[in-house]
């Protein structure tokens, strides 16, 4: 027999939830409709596994939450929401182990496999969270290529200025603006003018109706 309490205060969730549950009869099926209701829950199973969705439950911070799953240290949790920032699901991934990470508007097949896998006492971690993951850490760790001034430059660029608009617009002489461009077109491994634009566009400098080509 395996204890879960459904977190979530939208209706037709906990009754999805509670029904995809209930398909195991040796299933039980608590429901919390707030944090202290929650934990209260825990009190009396220990072991449950929470099915909790973060964003509209009353913790006042991934910290709160963190702690509540420290408290109780033999309990799982399947956060299921619309949406989790990046920080937050990195936070929460690397701080603790008893949580698995899925999305409701994700496919129902994922569900059922974080569920299958909270059971064998193994986390589970959607694609998309994993992604966002990925893609988060990269942007932390990112170094910045381009000075600012360089960026400026490559604006510039982008939007079809010559080389002497360039210079004139900045107060600098052609050669330092041709230095420039040579550092930009190293430093981002490219060749061409039209490169500088992808970039550019890629990197959200610019929108695409401000460039030339």
């Amino acid at each position: 027999m395996r204890n879960y309490i459904i977190a979530d205060n939208q209706e037709l969730t906990r009754f999805a939830l509670e029904s995809l549950l209930r398909k195991d009869e040796e299933n039980m099926v608590y429901r919390a409709s707030d944090r202290a209701g929650l934990v209260e829950l825990l009190k009396e199973h220990e072991s449950a596994v929470v099915l909790l969705d973060y964003t509209l439950f009353d913790f006042a911070d991934e910290d709160h939450l963190l702690i509540v799953a420290e408290r109780f240290a033999l309990s799982e949790w399947i956060l299921i929401s619309d949406e989790l920032t990046p920080q937050f699901i990195r936070r929460i991934i690397y701080s603790s182990h008893q949580f698995s990470v899925v999305f409701k508007d994700g496919p129902l097949q994922e569900v059922r496999e974080a569920l299958q896998t909270v059971r064998s006492h193994k986390r589970f971690i959607s694609q998309r969270a994993l992604e966002t993951i990925i893609r988060q850490q990269y942007e932390d760790d990112k170094p910045d290529i381009l000075t600012a001034t360089e960026t400026e430059i490559v604006k510039a660029i982008a939007q079809g200025k010559t080389t002497k608009e360039i210079a004139l617009e900045r107060f600098s002489s052609i050669h330092t603006i041709t230095t420039h461009r040579k550092n930009i077109f190293r430093k981002l491994g490219i060749n061409t003018a039209h490169e500088v634009v992808k970039y550019a566009l890629r990197a959200g400098l610019i929108d695409s109706s401000e460039f030339y080509i």
